[in-house]
């Protein structure tokens, strides 16, 4: 009994001396960092001290300090920052739907801003910025150097102001200066409207109007169509729609999906994932859809192309997104300020993350550039058109058809024209709706 006792003891004994010597290294390690973290502290106010005390000109201790925080966070990733009390009341505003400025989404690549999209019906839509243009100066001054926040600052201004921004764009050989007159940026989170037999919803940004926009947008033109069977399908544009509120991007994805996973973030830790499935009810009563997407199709634009691809809801039509895979989380400081911080990746349905990637649409189809002289040309429509036996002096009439289908007729090449016109307009959406064409012609016939 002793020697079990003694055995017993031994092989307690033998098990705290295992545990020590793992456990010992580990705490010694932990101190290690959290001794070398307190070291760089150290560095850090001694750094400032001496900015405060030797640098030539007197600085500002809190704008100092606020720097030293922006810089740390825009260090980690292009879409961390540190908001100001002032930036984070300007980004409450947006969210909201109103705020002054050029209406233009810009990251940061190379050391240049970099335009993701300018916003429909603003003085960058107006002038003609393109989706990857690269801005390099404001008003005559680089943005080189600067990080993104400072070169958004230098577009800031007062309503009413003019300002001169520098572009360089691909396919061009020089940089080009594009004069903008700052404005109000009033979004219309979506239009809606009507060409043909087909619905087209342009979804321009996700705030806290969209889904709202987009409930009350197809009802009206569906009522407008004389309901649903006269509606031969949707097309969701979100071309140059830099994205926005996580919230929205599920609730317009959940609108056109009856069940299944729309939506999964991954953070740092696995228990902080989380998942966002679609409830029963479909806006669009099954008709076929289909989604414009483009470069300038970023963050929540990609999930709603994703999760309606991965669901084959509709057919994704366009080029290659932006790539914006991550999810921003804004904490509020105790001064007002924000600080916004990268916290998850996002994953569509299928589980895969675009991040730097994109959505692939389905069918590729490429924006053609506008070509003013070609503009200043005759129609081709009309200018080419072959003349037919009912130009001939003397043809004879067709007395076989009705008048009801003389009319059916006349009204069917009305379409066809007002389609060519579209064309010349804008071929990537012409394209999307010869896809709702096909695709009804291929219907059920009632």
């Amino acid at each position: 009994m002793r020697k079990f006792v003694m055995a017993a003891l031994g092989g307690t004994l033998a098990g705290a001396l295992a545990t020590t010597q793992i456990a010992g290294p580990l705490l010694a390690q932990e101190a290690a960092k959290t001794s070398n973290v307190y070291e760089q502290l150290d560095l850090f106010g001694d750094v400032f001290e001496r900015i405060r005390a030797q640098y030539v000109e007197e600085v500002d201790a809190r704008k100092l300090i606020e720097a030293a925080i922006n810089g740390m966070l825009t260090s980690l990733d292009p879409h961390s920052s540190y908001l100001s009390p002032q930036d984070a009341a300007q980004m409450r505003i947006q969210t909201r739907g109103e705020f002054g400025g050029l209406g233009i989404t810009v990251t940061q690549e190379e050391g240049f801003v970099k335009v993701i999209s300018p916003m429909d019906g603003t003085p960058a839509a107006e002038a003609g910025i393109e989706s990857g243009d690269f801005i390099t100066h404001v008003d005559g001054e680089s943005v080189l150097g600067l990080n993104l926040d400072q070169a958004v600052e230098l577009m800031r201004g007062p309503v009413g102001s003019e300002i001169i921004i520098t572009v360089v764009r691909e396919g061009e050989a020089e940089p080009f200066d594009v004069p903008m007159i700052r404005d109000t940026i009033k979004l219309t989170a979506v239009r809606s409207r009507t060409e043909g037999e087909s619905v087209v919803l342009r979804i321009t940004t996700f705030n806290d109007q969209t889904y709202e926009n987009l409930e009350s947008g197809m009802k009206e033109q569906i009522e407008a169509a004389g309901g649903i069977d006269a509606v031969n399908g949707f097309v969701i544009d979100l071309r140059n729609n830099p994205g926005g509120l996580l919230t929205q991007a599920i609730r317009v994805s959940d609108a056109f999906l009856d069940a299944g996973e729309i939506v999964s973030t991954r953070g740092r830790n696995v228990q902080d994932g989380e998942r966002f499935n679609a409830t029963p009810g479909d806006l669009a009563q099954g008709k076929p859809i289909v989604v414009l997407i483009n470069g300038g199709s970023a963050s929540a634009s990609e999930i709603v192309a994703g999760a309606l691809q991965d669901h084959r809801r509709a057919v994704v039509v366009g080029t290659k997104s932006f790539g914006k895979g991550s999810v921003q989380t804004v904490m509020p400081l105790r001064n007002e300020g924000s600080m916004r911080v990268t916290t998850a990746r996002y994953y569509t349905p299928s589980g895969r993350s675009i991040q730097a990637l994109g959505v692939s649409p389905n069918i590729i189809v490429e924006q053609p550039r506008r070509d003013p002289e070609a503009e200043e040309q005759e129609d081709p429509t009309t200018a080419s058109r072959l003349r037919s036996e009912a130009d001939l002096r003397g043809s004879l009439n067709n007395d076989s058809l009705s008048e009801d289908e003389i009319k059916q007729i006349e009204a069917d090449r009305a379409k066809a024209r007002a389609a060519a016109e579209l064309l010349q307009e804008d071929y990537q959406l012409a394209y999307a709706i010869d896809i709702l064409k096909g695709l009804s012609a291929l219907g059920p016939n009632d």
